[in-house]
């Protein structure tokens, strides 16, 4: 009993230290920088009302805190109204995720994307751990920490500034169920006593066992209780991780009991002596009395000793990144153990000395004005006390989206852990891409992703945040959603290889086929918007029977028809350069386009633009069938540029068949037609003269000329290749066959070897 009672003015704190096996009570006041305890006491409970450090019987702990307050207050004199709790570690559940951010193309890596990356890793734990557990339960992040980052798939320390294409990590989460909160704060709202502050029971361990100024080291606190090992591990001045193993001290109990045929209870007398040098003397189960060594139970409890040590020094390594810790503080009374911090050492392969259980040497600095033995035991009482003067860890209320929500501040909140625990979206934060499409092309999977929109507007407090600002009780906080970006849009003709040609010598005549594209089997046009799953094959090649169909040619019964020299069928696959041959009799070519195929299938109320290009091809074709169905014109040749071919003596002329002079007028016909789509107007009338390879060329008998023309005008032998395609160029620029010539052009023609 405290002596000078009446005289302490100070405020009071109460903790009260709610355990599987008893509930412990603490009354003390801060004075001078210290921690002055002034009331202690201790009830066990009297039936399994407790857990796994969970209330079941919530009546039952209710009354058992009655009865330790009614006993304080009555030592004290006065009464304790508001209390400080703790919830146990051993409640803790984790949930290990593998989360990856993939980027539009490879770029240096910002602070932004690694925290936007964990961000993502700690959303995707909440939603693994709903999908794993009841979701009538609410659960709380205490905290989450990665355990390795990669770049590109390879394991890196540190991804900041490097380049990448993809950043990922495996990280660990930690959840608190609101059910384990809940039972605490009904059992002390029934006790009759307020709860001033909550935090978890390692937490409130390493207030006492590991002051502030030792946090910004990377130290690991290992609580070995009856039932559980609750791990805790700081760095740069806060808590990183988190976790439990379902190992600790009645598990050696155990082990004793049954080598020596004892009660649970004399087992563990067993184990407490075994760390001193003299004999233990006890009576087994069948009322004999045995003596045995502390060196004998020592190799009794070994195995068992390792095996813990080891599953405990693993835990630490994943949750510090896969790396060992500095230094290792043990408290509760597993810890004391004979053999349990030599072996933890040696698994974290550290010096022995740096793994110590803390107990009487850290409560040095606690002022004890009752009569009570100082161990480890007590650290963790003595710490839920402590805590309060931090008011960390602890649960606060602010306001998030005109909604209150209670959070777990673990000293390091953010406004990212609000809108994680309020169920804002991940996706809702970021700028969301508008909808993309993905297809096969030649059997290849492509995607093309929508335009990027908007990110989400964030305000703390009326002004504008970011997700990583840190955030206090009270605080108001507003998302406003990110926005989508515009959906692709991809038409056919942008893929490449479409707009691609395969030239074919067609009866000594070249002949130039634009490639095709098959769109689920089907023949579509340039303007065909690709969709989603599309299958999509850029043809290289046509078949004869599709050449046939191009130049719109029906051949007789009977023709025979030849590729490469050889005889073939309709379906023989032609590429470029191949040479195709058949017998032509009555029946005279008309060739077209495949503008003029594909028309057909394109949709009505096309642009004006669209309109155009699609009569320019038209324009096109037909020029190329003027030019395959023209034959020698009166042509003004020069002696430096050989004629294409003889020019043909008046006297062997011959009336030209009456199906051809019928192809000559339908084709003047149709060119007048397409020429006034066009709304063309002749700019040249008369005779002009072309530089053609640097030898002048005059062209005469027409009112105006397009670039094919020159063709009747010069000897360029097309039926034999001598390169991949025929150049053309005008004035020093790629040329179109439709273009018009003037009076002064500079004509190149050559073979080009691509």
């Amino acid at each position: 009993m405290v002596n000078d009672k009446n005289r302490i003015t100070e405020p009071l704190v109460y903790g009260l230290d709610i355990g599987t096996r008893s509930i412990v009570g603490t009354v003390g006041y801060e004075k001078d920088h210290k921690f002055h305890v002034i009331g202690m006491q201790s009830r066990e409970h009297d039936a399994r009302v407790m857990l796994d450090g969970q209330i079941h019987k919530i009546e039952g702990v209710a009354n058992e805190i009655k009865e330790v307050t009614s006993i304080l207050e009555e030592r004290l004199g006065r009464p304790l109204d508001d209390v400080c709790i703790a919830a146990a570690g051993r409640v803790l559940r984790t949930v290990n995720v593998h989360v990856e951010k993939i980027f539009d193309e490879e770029r240096d890596v910002t602070a932004e994307d690694i925290y936007s990356l964990e961000l993502q890793g700690a959303q995707q734990a909440y939603s693994e751990f709903e999908k794993n557990n009841d979701l009538r339960i609410h659960f709380y992040c205490v905290g989450y920490t990665v355990e390795h980052y990669f770049l590109n798939d390879y394991q890196m320390s540190s991804l900041e500034n490097h380049k990448a294409e993809k950043i990922s990590a495996d990280i660990i989460a930690t959840f608190l169920p609101d059910e384990v909160v809940d039972g605490l704060y009904k059992a002390v709202g029934m006790a009759g006593l307020r709860v001033a502050n909550l935090t978890l029971e390692p937490i409130a361990a390493m207030e006492v066992a590991i002051p502030e100024s030792y946090r910004m080291l990377n130290i690991a606190l290992v609580d070995v209780g009856a039932g559980t090992s609750d791990i805790c591990i700081t760095k740069d001045e806060t808590i990183i991780a988190y976790g439990m193993i379902p190992s600790a001290g009645d598990e050696i109990t155990e082990v004793i009991a049954k080598e020596y045929l004892v009660e649970f209870n004399v087992a563990e007398q067993i184990k407490r002596k075994a760390s001193l040098e003299e004999p233990i003397v006890f009576i087994d189960i069948m009322g004999i009395e045995q003596t045995v060594q502390p060196e004998e139970v020592k190799k009794t409890i070994e195995p068992c000793i390792k095996s813990m040590t080891k599953e405990i020094a693993d835990r630490i390594k994943k949750l510090n990144g896969g790396k060992s810790v500095s230094a290792v503080f043990v408290v509760g009374g597993g810890g004391k153990a004979p053999g349990f911090t030599e072996g933890l050492a040696k698994r974290l392969d550290i010096n022995p000395q740096r793994v110590a259980v803390r107990g009487e040497e850290v409560l040095k600095a606690i002022d004890f004005k009752v009569d009570v033995k100082q161990d480890s035991l007590l650290v963790t009482p003595i710490g839920i006390c402590l805590n309060f003067y931090n008011m960390k860890n602890n649960f606060i209320f602010l306001d998030f989206n005109g909604e209150q929500i209670k959070l777990y501040d673990n000293s390091n909140l953010r406004i990212s852990d609000a809108a994680m625990q309020a169920g804002f979206s991940n996706e809702d934060l970021f700028p969301k891409r508008g909808n993309e499409i993905r297809f096969t092309m030649n059997g290849k999977t492509e995607v093309r992703r929508g335009d990027p929109g908007e990110a989400a507007v964030i305000k703390l407090n009326g002004k504008l945040a970011t997700l990583s600002e840190k955030v206090k009780a009270g605080d108001s906080i507003e998302i406003t959603p990110s926005t989508a970006g515009a959906p692709v849009v991809v038409p056919l003709e942008k893929l490449p290889g479409f707009s691609d040609s395969i030239s074919v010598n067609i009866n000594k005549q070249l002949l130039t086929l634009p490639k095709f594209a098959l769109v689920n089997g089907f023949m579509k046009n340039g303007y065909y918007e690709v969709q989603d799953g599309d299958q999509i094959e850029m043809r290289k090649f046509y078949t004869v029977e599709q050449i046939l169909d191009f130049m719109d040619v029906q051949l007789e019964e009977g023709t025979e028809i030849y590729v490469n020299h050889e005889i073939s069928s309709p379906l023989t696959e032609v590429y470029d350069n191949f040479t195709v041959e058949w017998t032509l009799k009555d029946q005279q070519p008309t060739i077209r386009s495949a503008a003029d195929i594909e028309v057909k299938e394109e949709p009505q109320g096309f642009s004006k633009e669209e309109a155009e290009a699609s009569v320019k091809r038209m324009m096109e074709a037909v020029n190329k069938a003027e030019e395959a169905l023209n034959s020698s014109p009166n042509v003004q040749r020069t002696n430096e540029i050989p004629a294409l071919e003889p020019a043909e003596k008046e006297e062997e002329k011959e009336e030209k068949p009456a199906n051809e002079l019928k192809a000559e007028d339908a084709l003047k016909k149709l060119k007048d037609k397409i020429a006034g789509k066009l709304e063309e107007k002749p700019v040249n009338t008369g005779d002009i003269e072309v530089i053609v390879n640097n030898q002048p060329v005059r062209m005469t008998g027409k009112d105006n000329y397009i670039y094919v023309d020159v063709f009747n005008y010069i000897d360029f032998d097309r039926s034999t290749p001598h390169g991949t395609s025929v150049a053309t160029k005008i004035n020093g620029r790629d040329a179109e066959f439709v273009e018009q010539l003037h009076n002064g052009d500079r004509l190149e023609i050559y073979w080009r070897n691509d």
